[in-house]
């Protein structure tokens, strides 16, 4: 997907249920007004995924998401999400729960998972149909302009594929089946992390986007605070790293970071 030049776009990370932040941190940039509608005309807005888990309203965050999909368009702007992997284990949770996943590793189940990662029963309670179909309509990567948007700093996405819609027609003919391990693998492989760290760490950014498009990966799922060692609150800005070619724009909300919208291109002496 082609980003318009001079066209205003922005990245939010993983916002895990703390809906009120988020619409400080929009309103903030002058993209939704003081109700939290739409106000940011022909903007473009992605959310990086995991809305739910760990915070006290992960539904009423993607009612906000989906409002704002709808009132943006209207706008003749754009606000939409990529999944992440709280979205697949709310989801798993949803359909599979308690079922044992078979495993030689010990017992294994959405249920034991869900509990362990932050679940909250509310956001079970206030799952909807609606909700669901349009989860399931979201994409796990995405190109905007030269930059490769997805949610974990992992490569395991091309388990799926080699291009940007293999891999999300895979993902959601994964999420409209029925095969529990076929689930359990897509949440295994969207927890994985830190693809992009280390000395080999541009190397494997640059492989990446040399298969999928692009020159930059942008990802939420990893905390700025524990990539850099320092206290969540001391977390002012996106993270780049691996030689320019991966920014990081989780600050760690449910940790006492802040909610990063984050333009794009990211410009850190601005």
């Amino acid at each position: 997907m082609e980003e318009d030049a001079g066209t205003p776009t922005y990245v939010v990370g993983d916002v895990h249920g703390h809906r009120d932040e988020l619409e400080d941190a929009l309103r903030a940039k002058g993209l939704v007004d003081d109700d939290g509608d739409w106000a940011g005309d022909d903007a473009r807005l992605w959310f990086l995924g995991d809305f739910v888990d760990r915070g006290p309203d992960g539904v009423g965050v993607i009612d906000t998401v989906m409002r704002l999909h709808a009132q943006a368009a209207e706008a003749g702007g754009m606000a939409d999400t990529l999944l992440g992997n709280h979205e697949i284990l709310l989801l798993g949770m949803h359909r599979f729960g308690d079922e044992e996943v078979p495993s030689d590793f010990g017992p294994r189940s959405f249920a034991r998972s869900w509990e362990i990662n932050g679940g909250q029963e509310s956001d079970q309670e206030a799952l909807t149909d609606a909700h669901i179909e349009w989860l399931t309509s979201r994409n796990v990567v995405t190109l905007d302009g030269d930059h490769l948007l997805m949610h974990s700093d992992t490569i395991e996405y091309l388990g799926y594929g080699e291009t940007v819609d293999e891999i999300n027609e895979a993902v959601r003919e994964v999420l409209t089946g029925d095969d529990l391990e076929e689930w359990w693998e897509c949440w295994r492989r969207m927890t994985t992390r830190y693809a992009f760290r280390g000395p080999q760490g541009e190397e494997v950014a640059k492989e990446l986007l040399n298969v999928l498009g692009g020159e930059q990966v942008v990802h939420g799922h990893s905390v700025i605070a524990d990539q850099l060692g320092i206290l969540p609150s001391q977390v002012e800005a996106p993270f780049q790293y691996a030689g320019g070619r991966a920014l990081g724009v989780d600050g760690g909300l449910f940790v006492g970071g802040p909610c990063l919208v984050v333009p794009l291109p990211y410009d850190p002496e601005h």
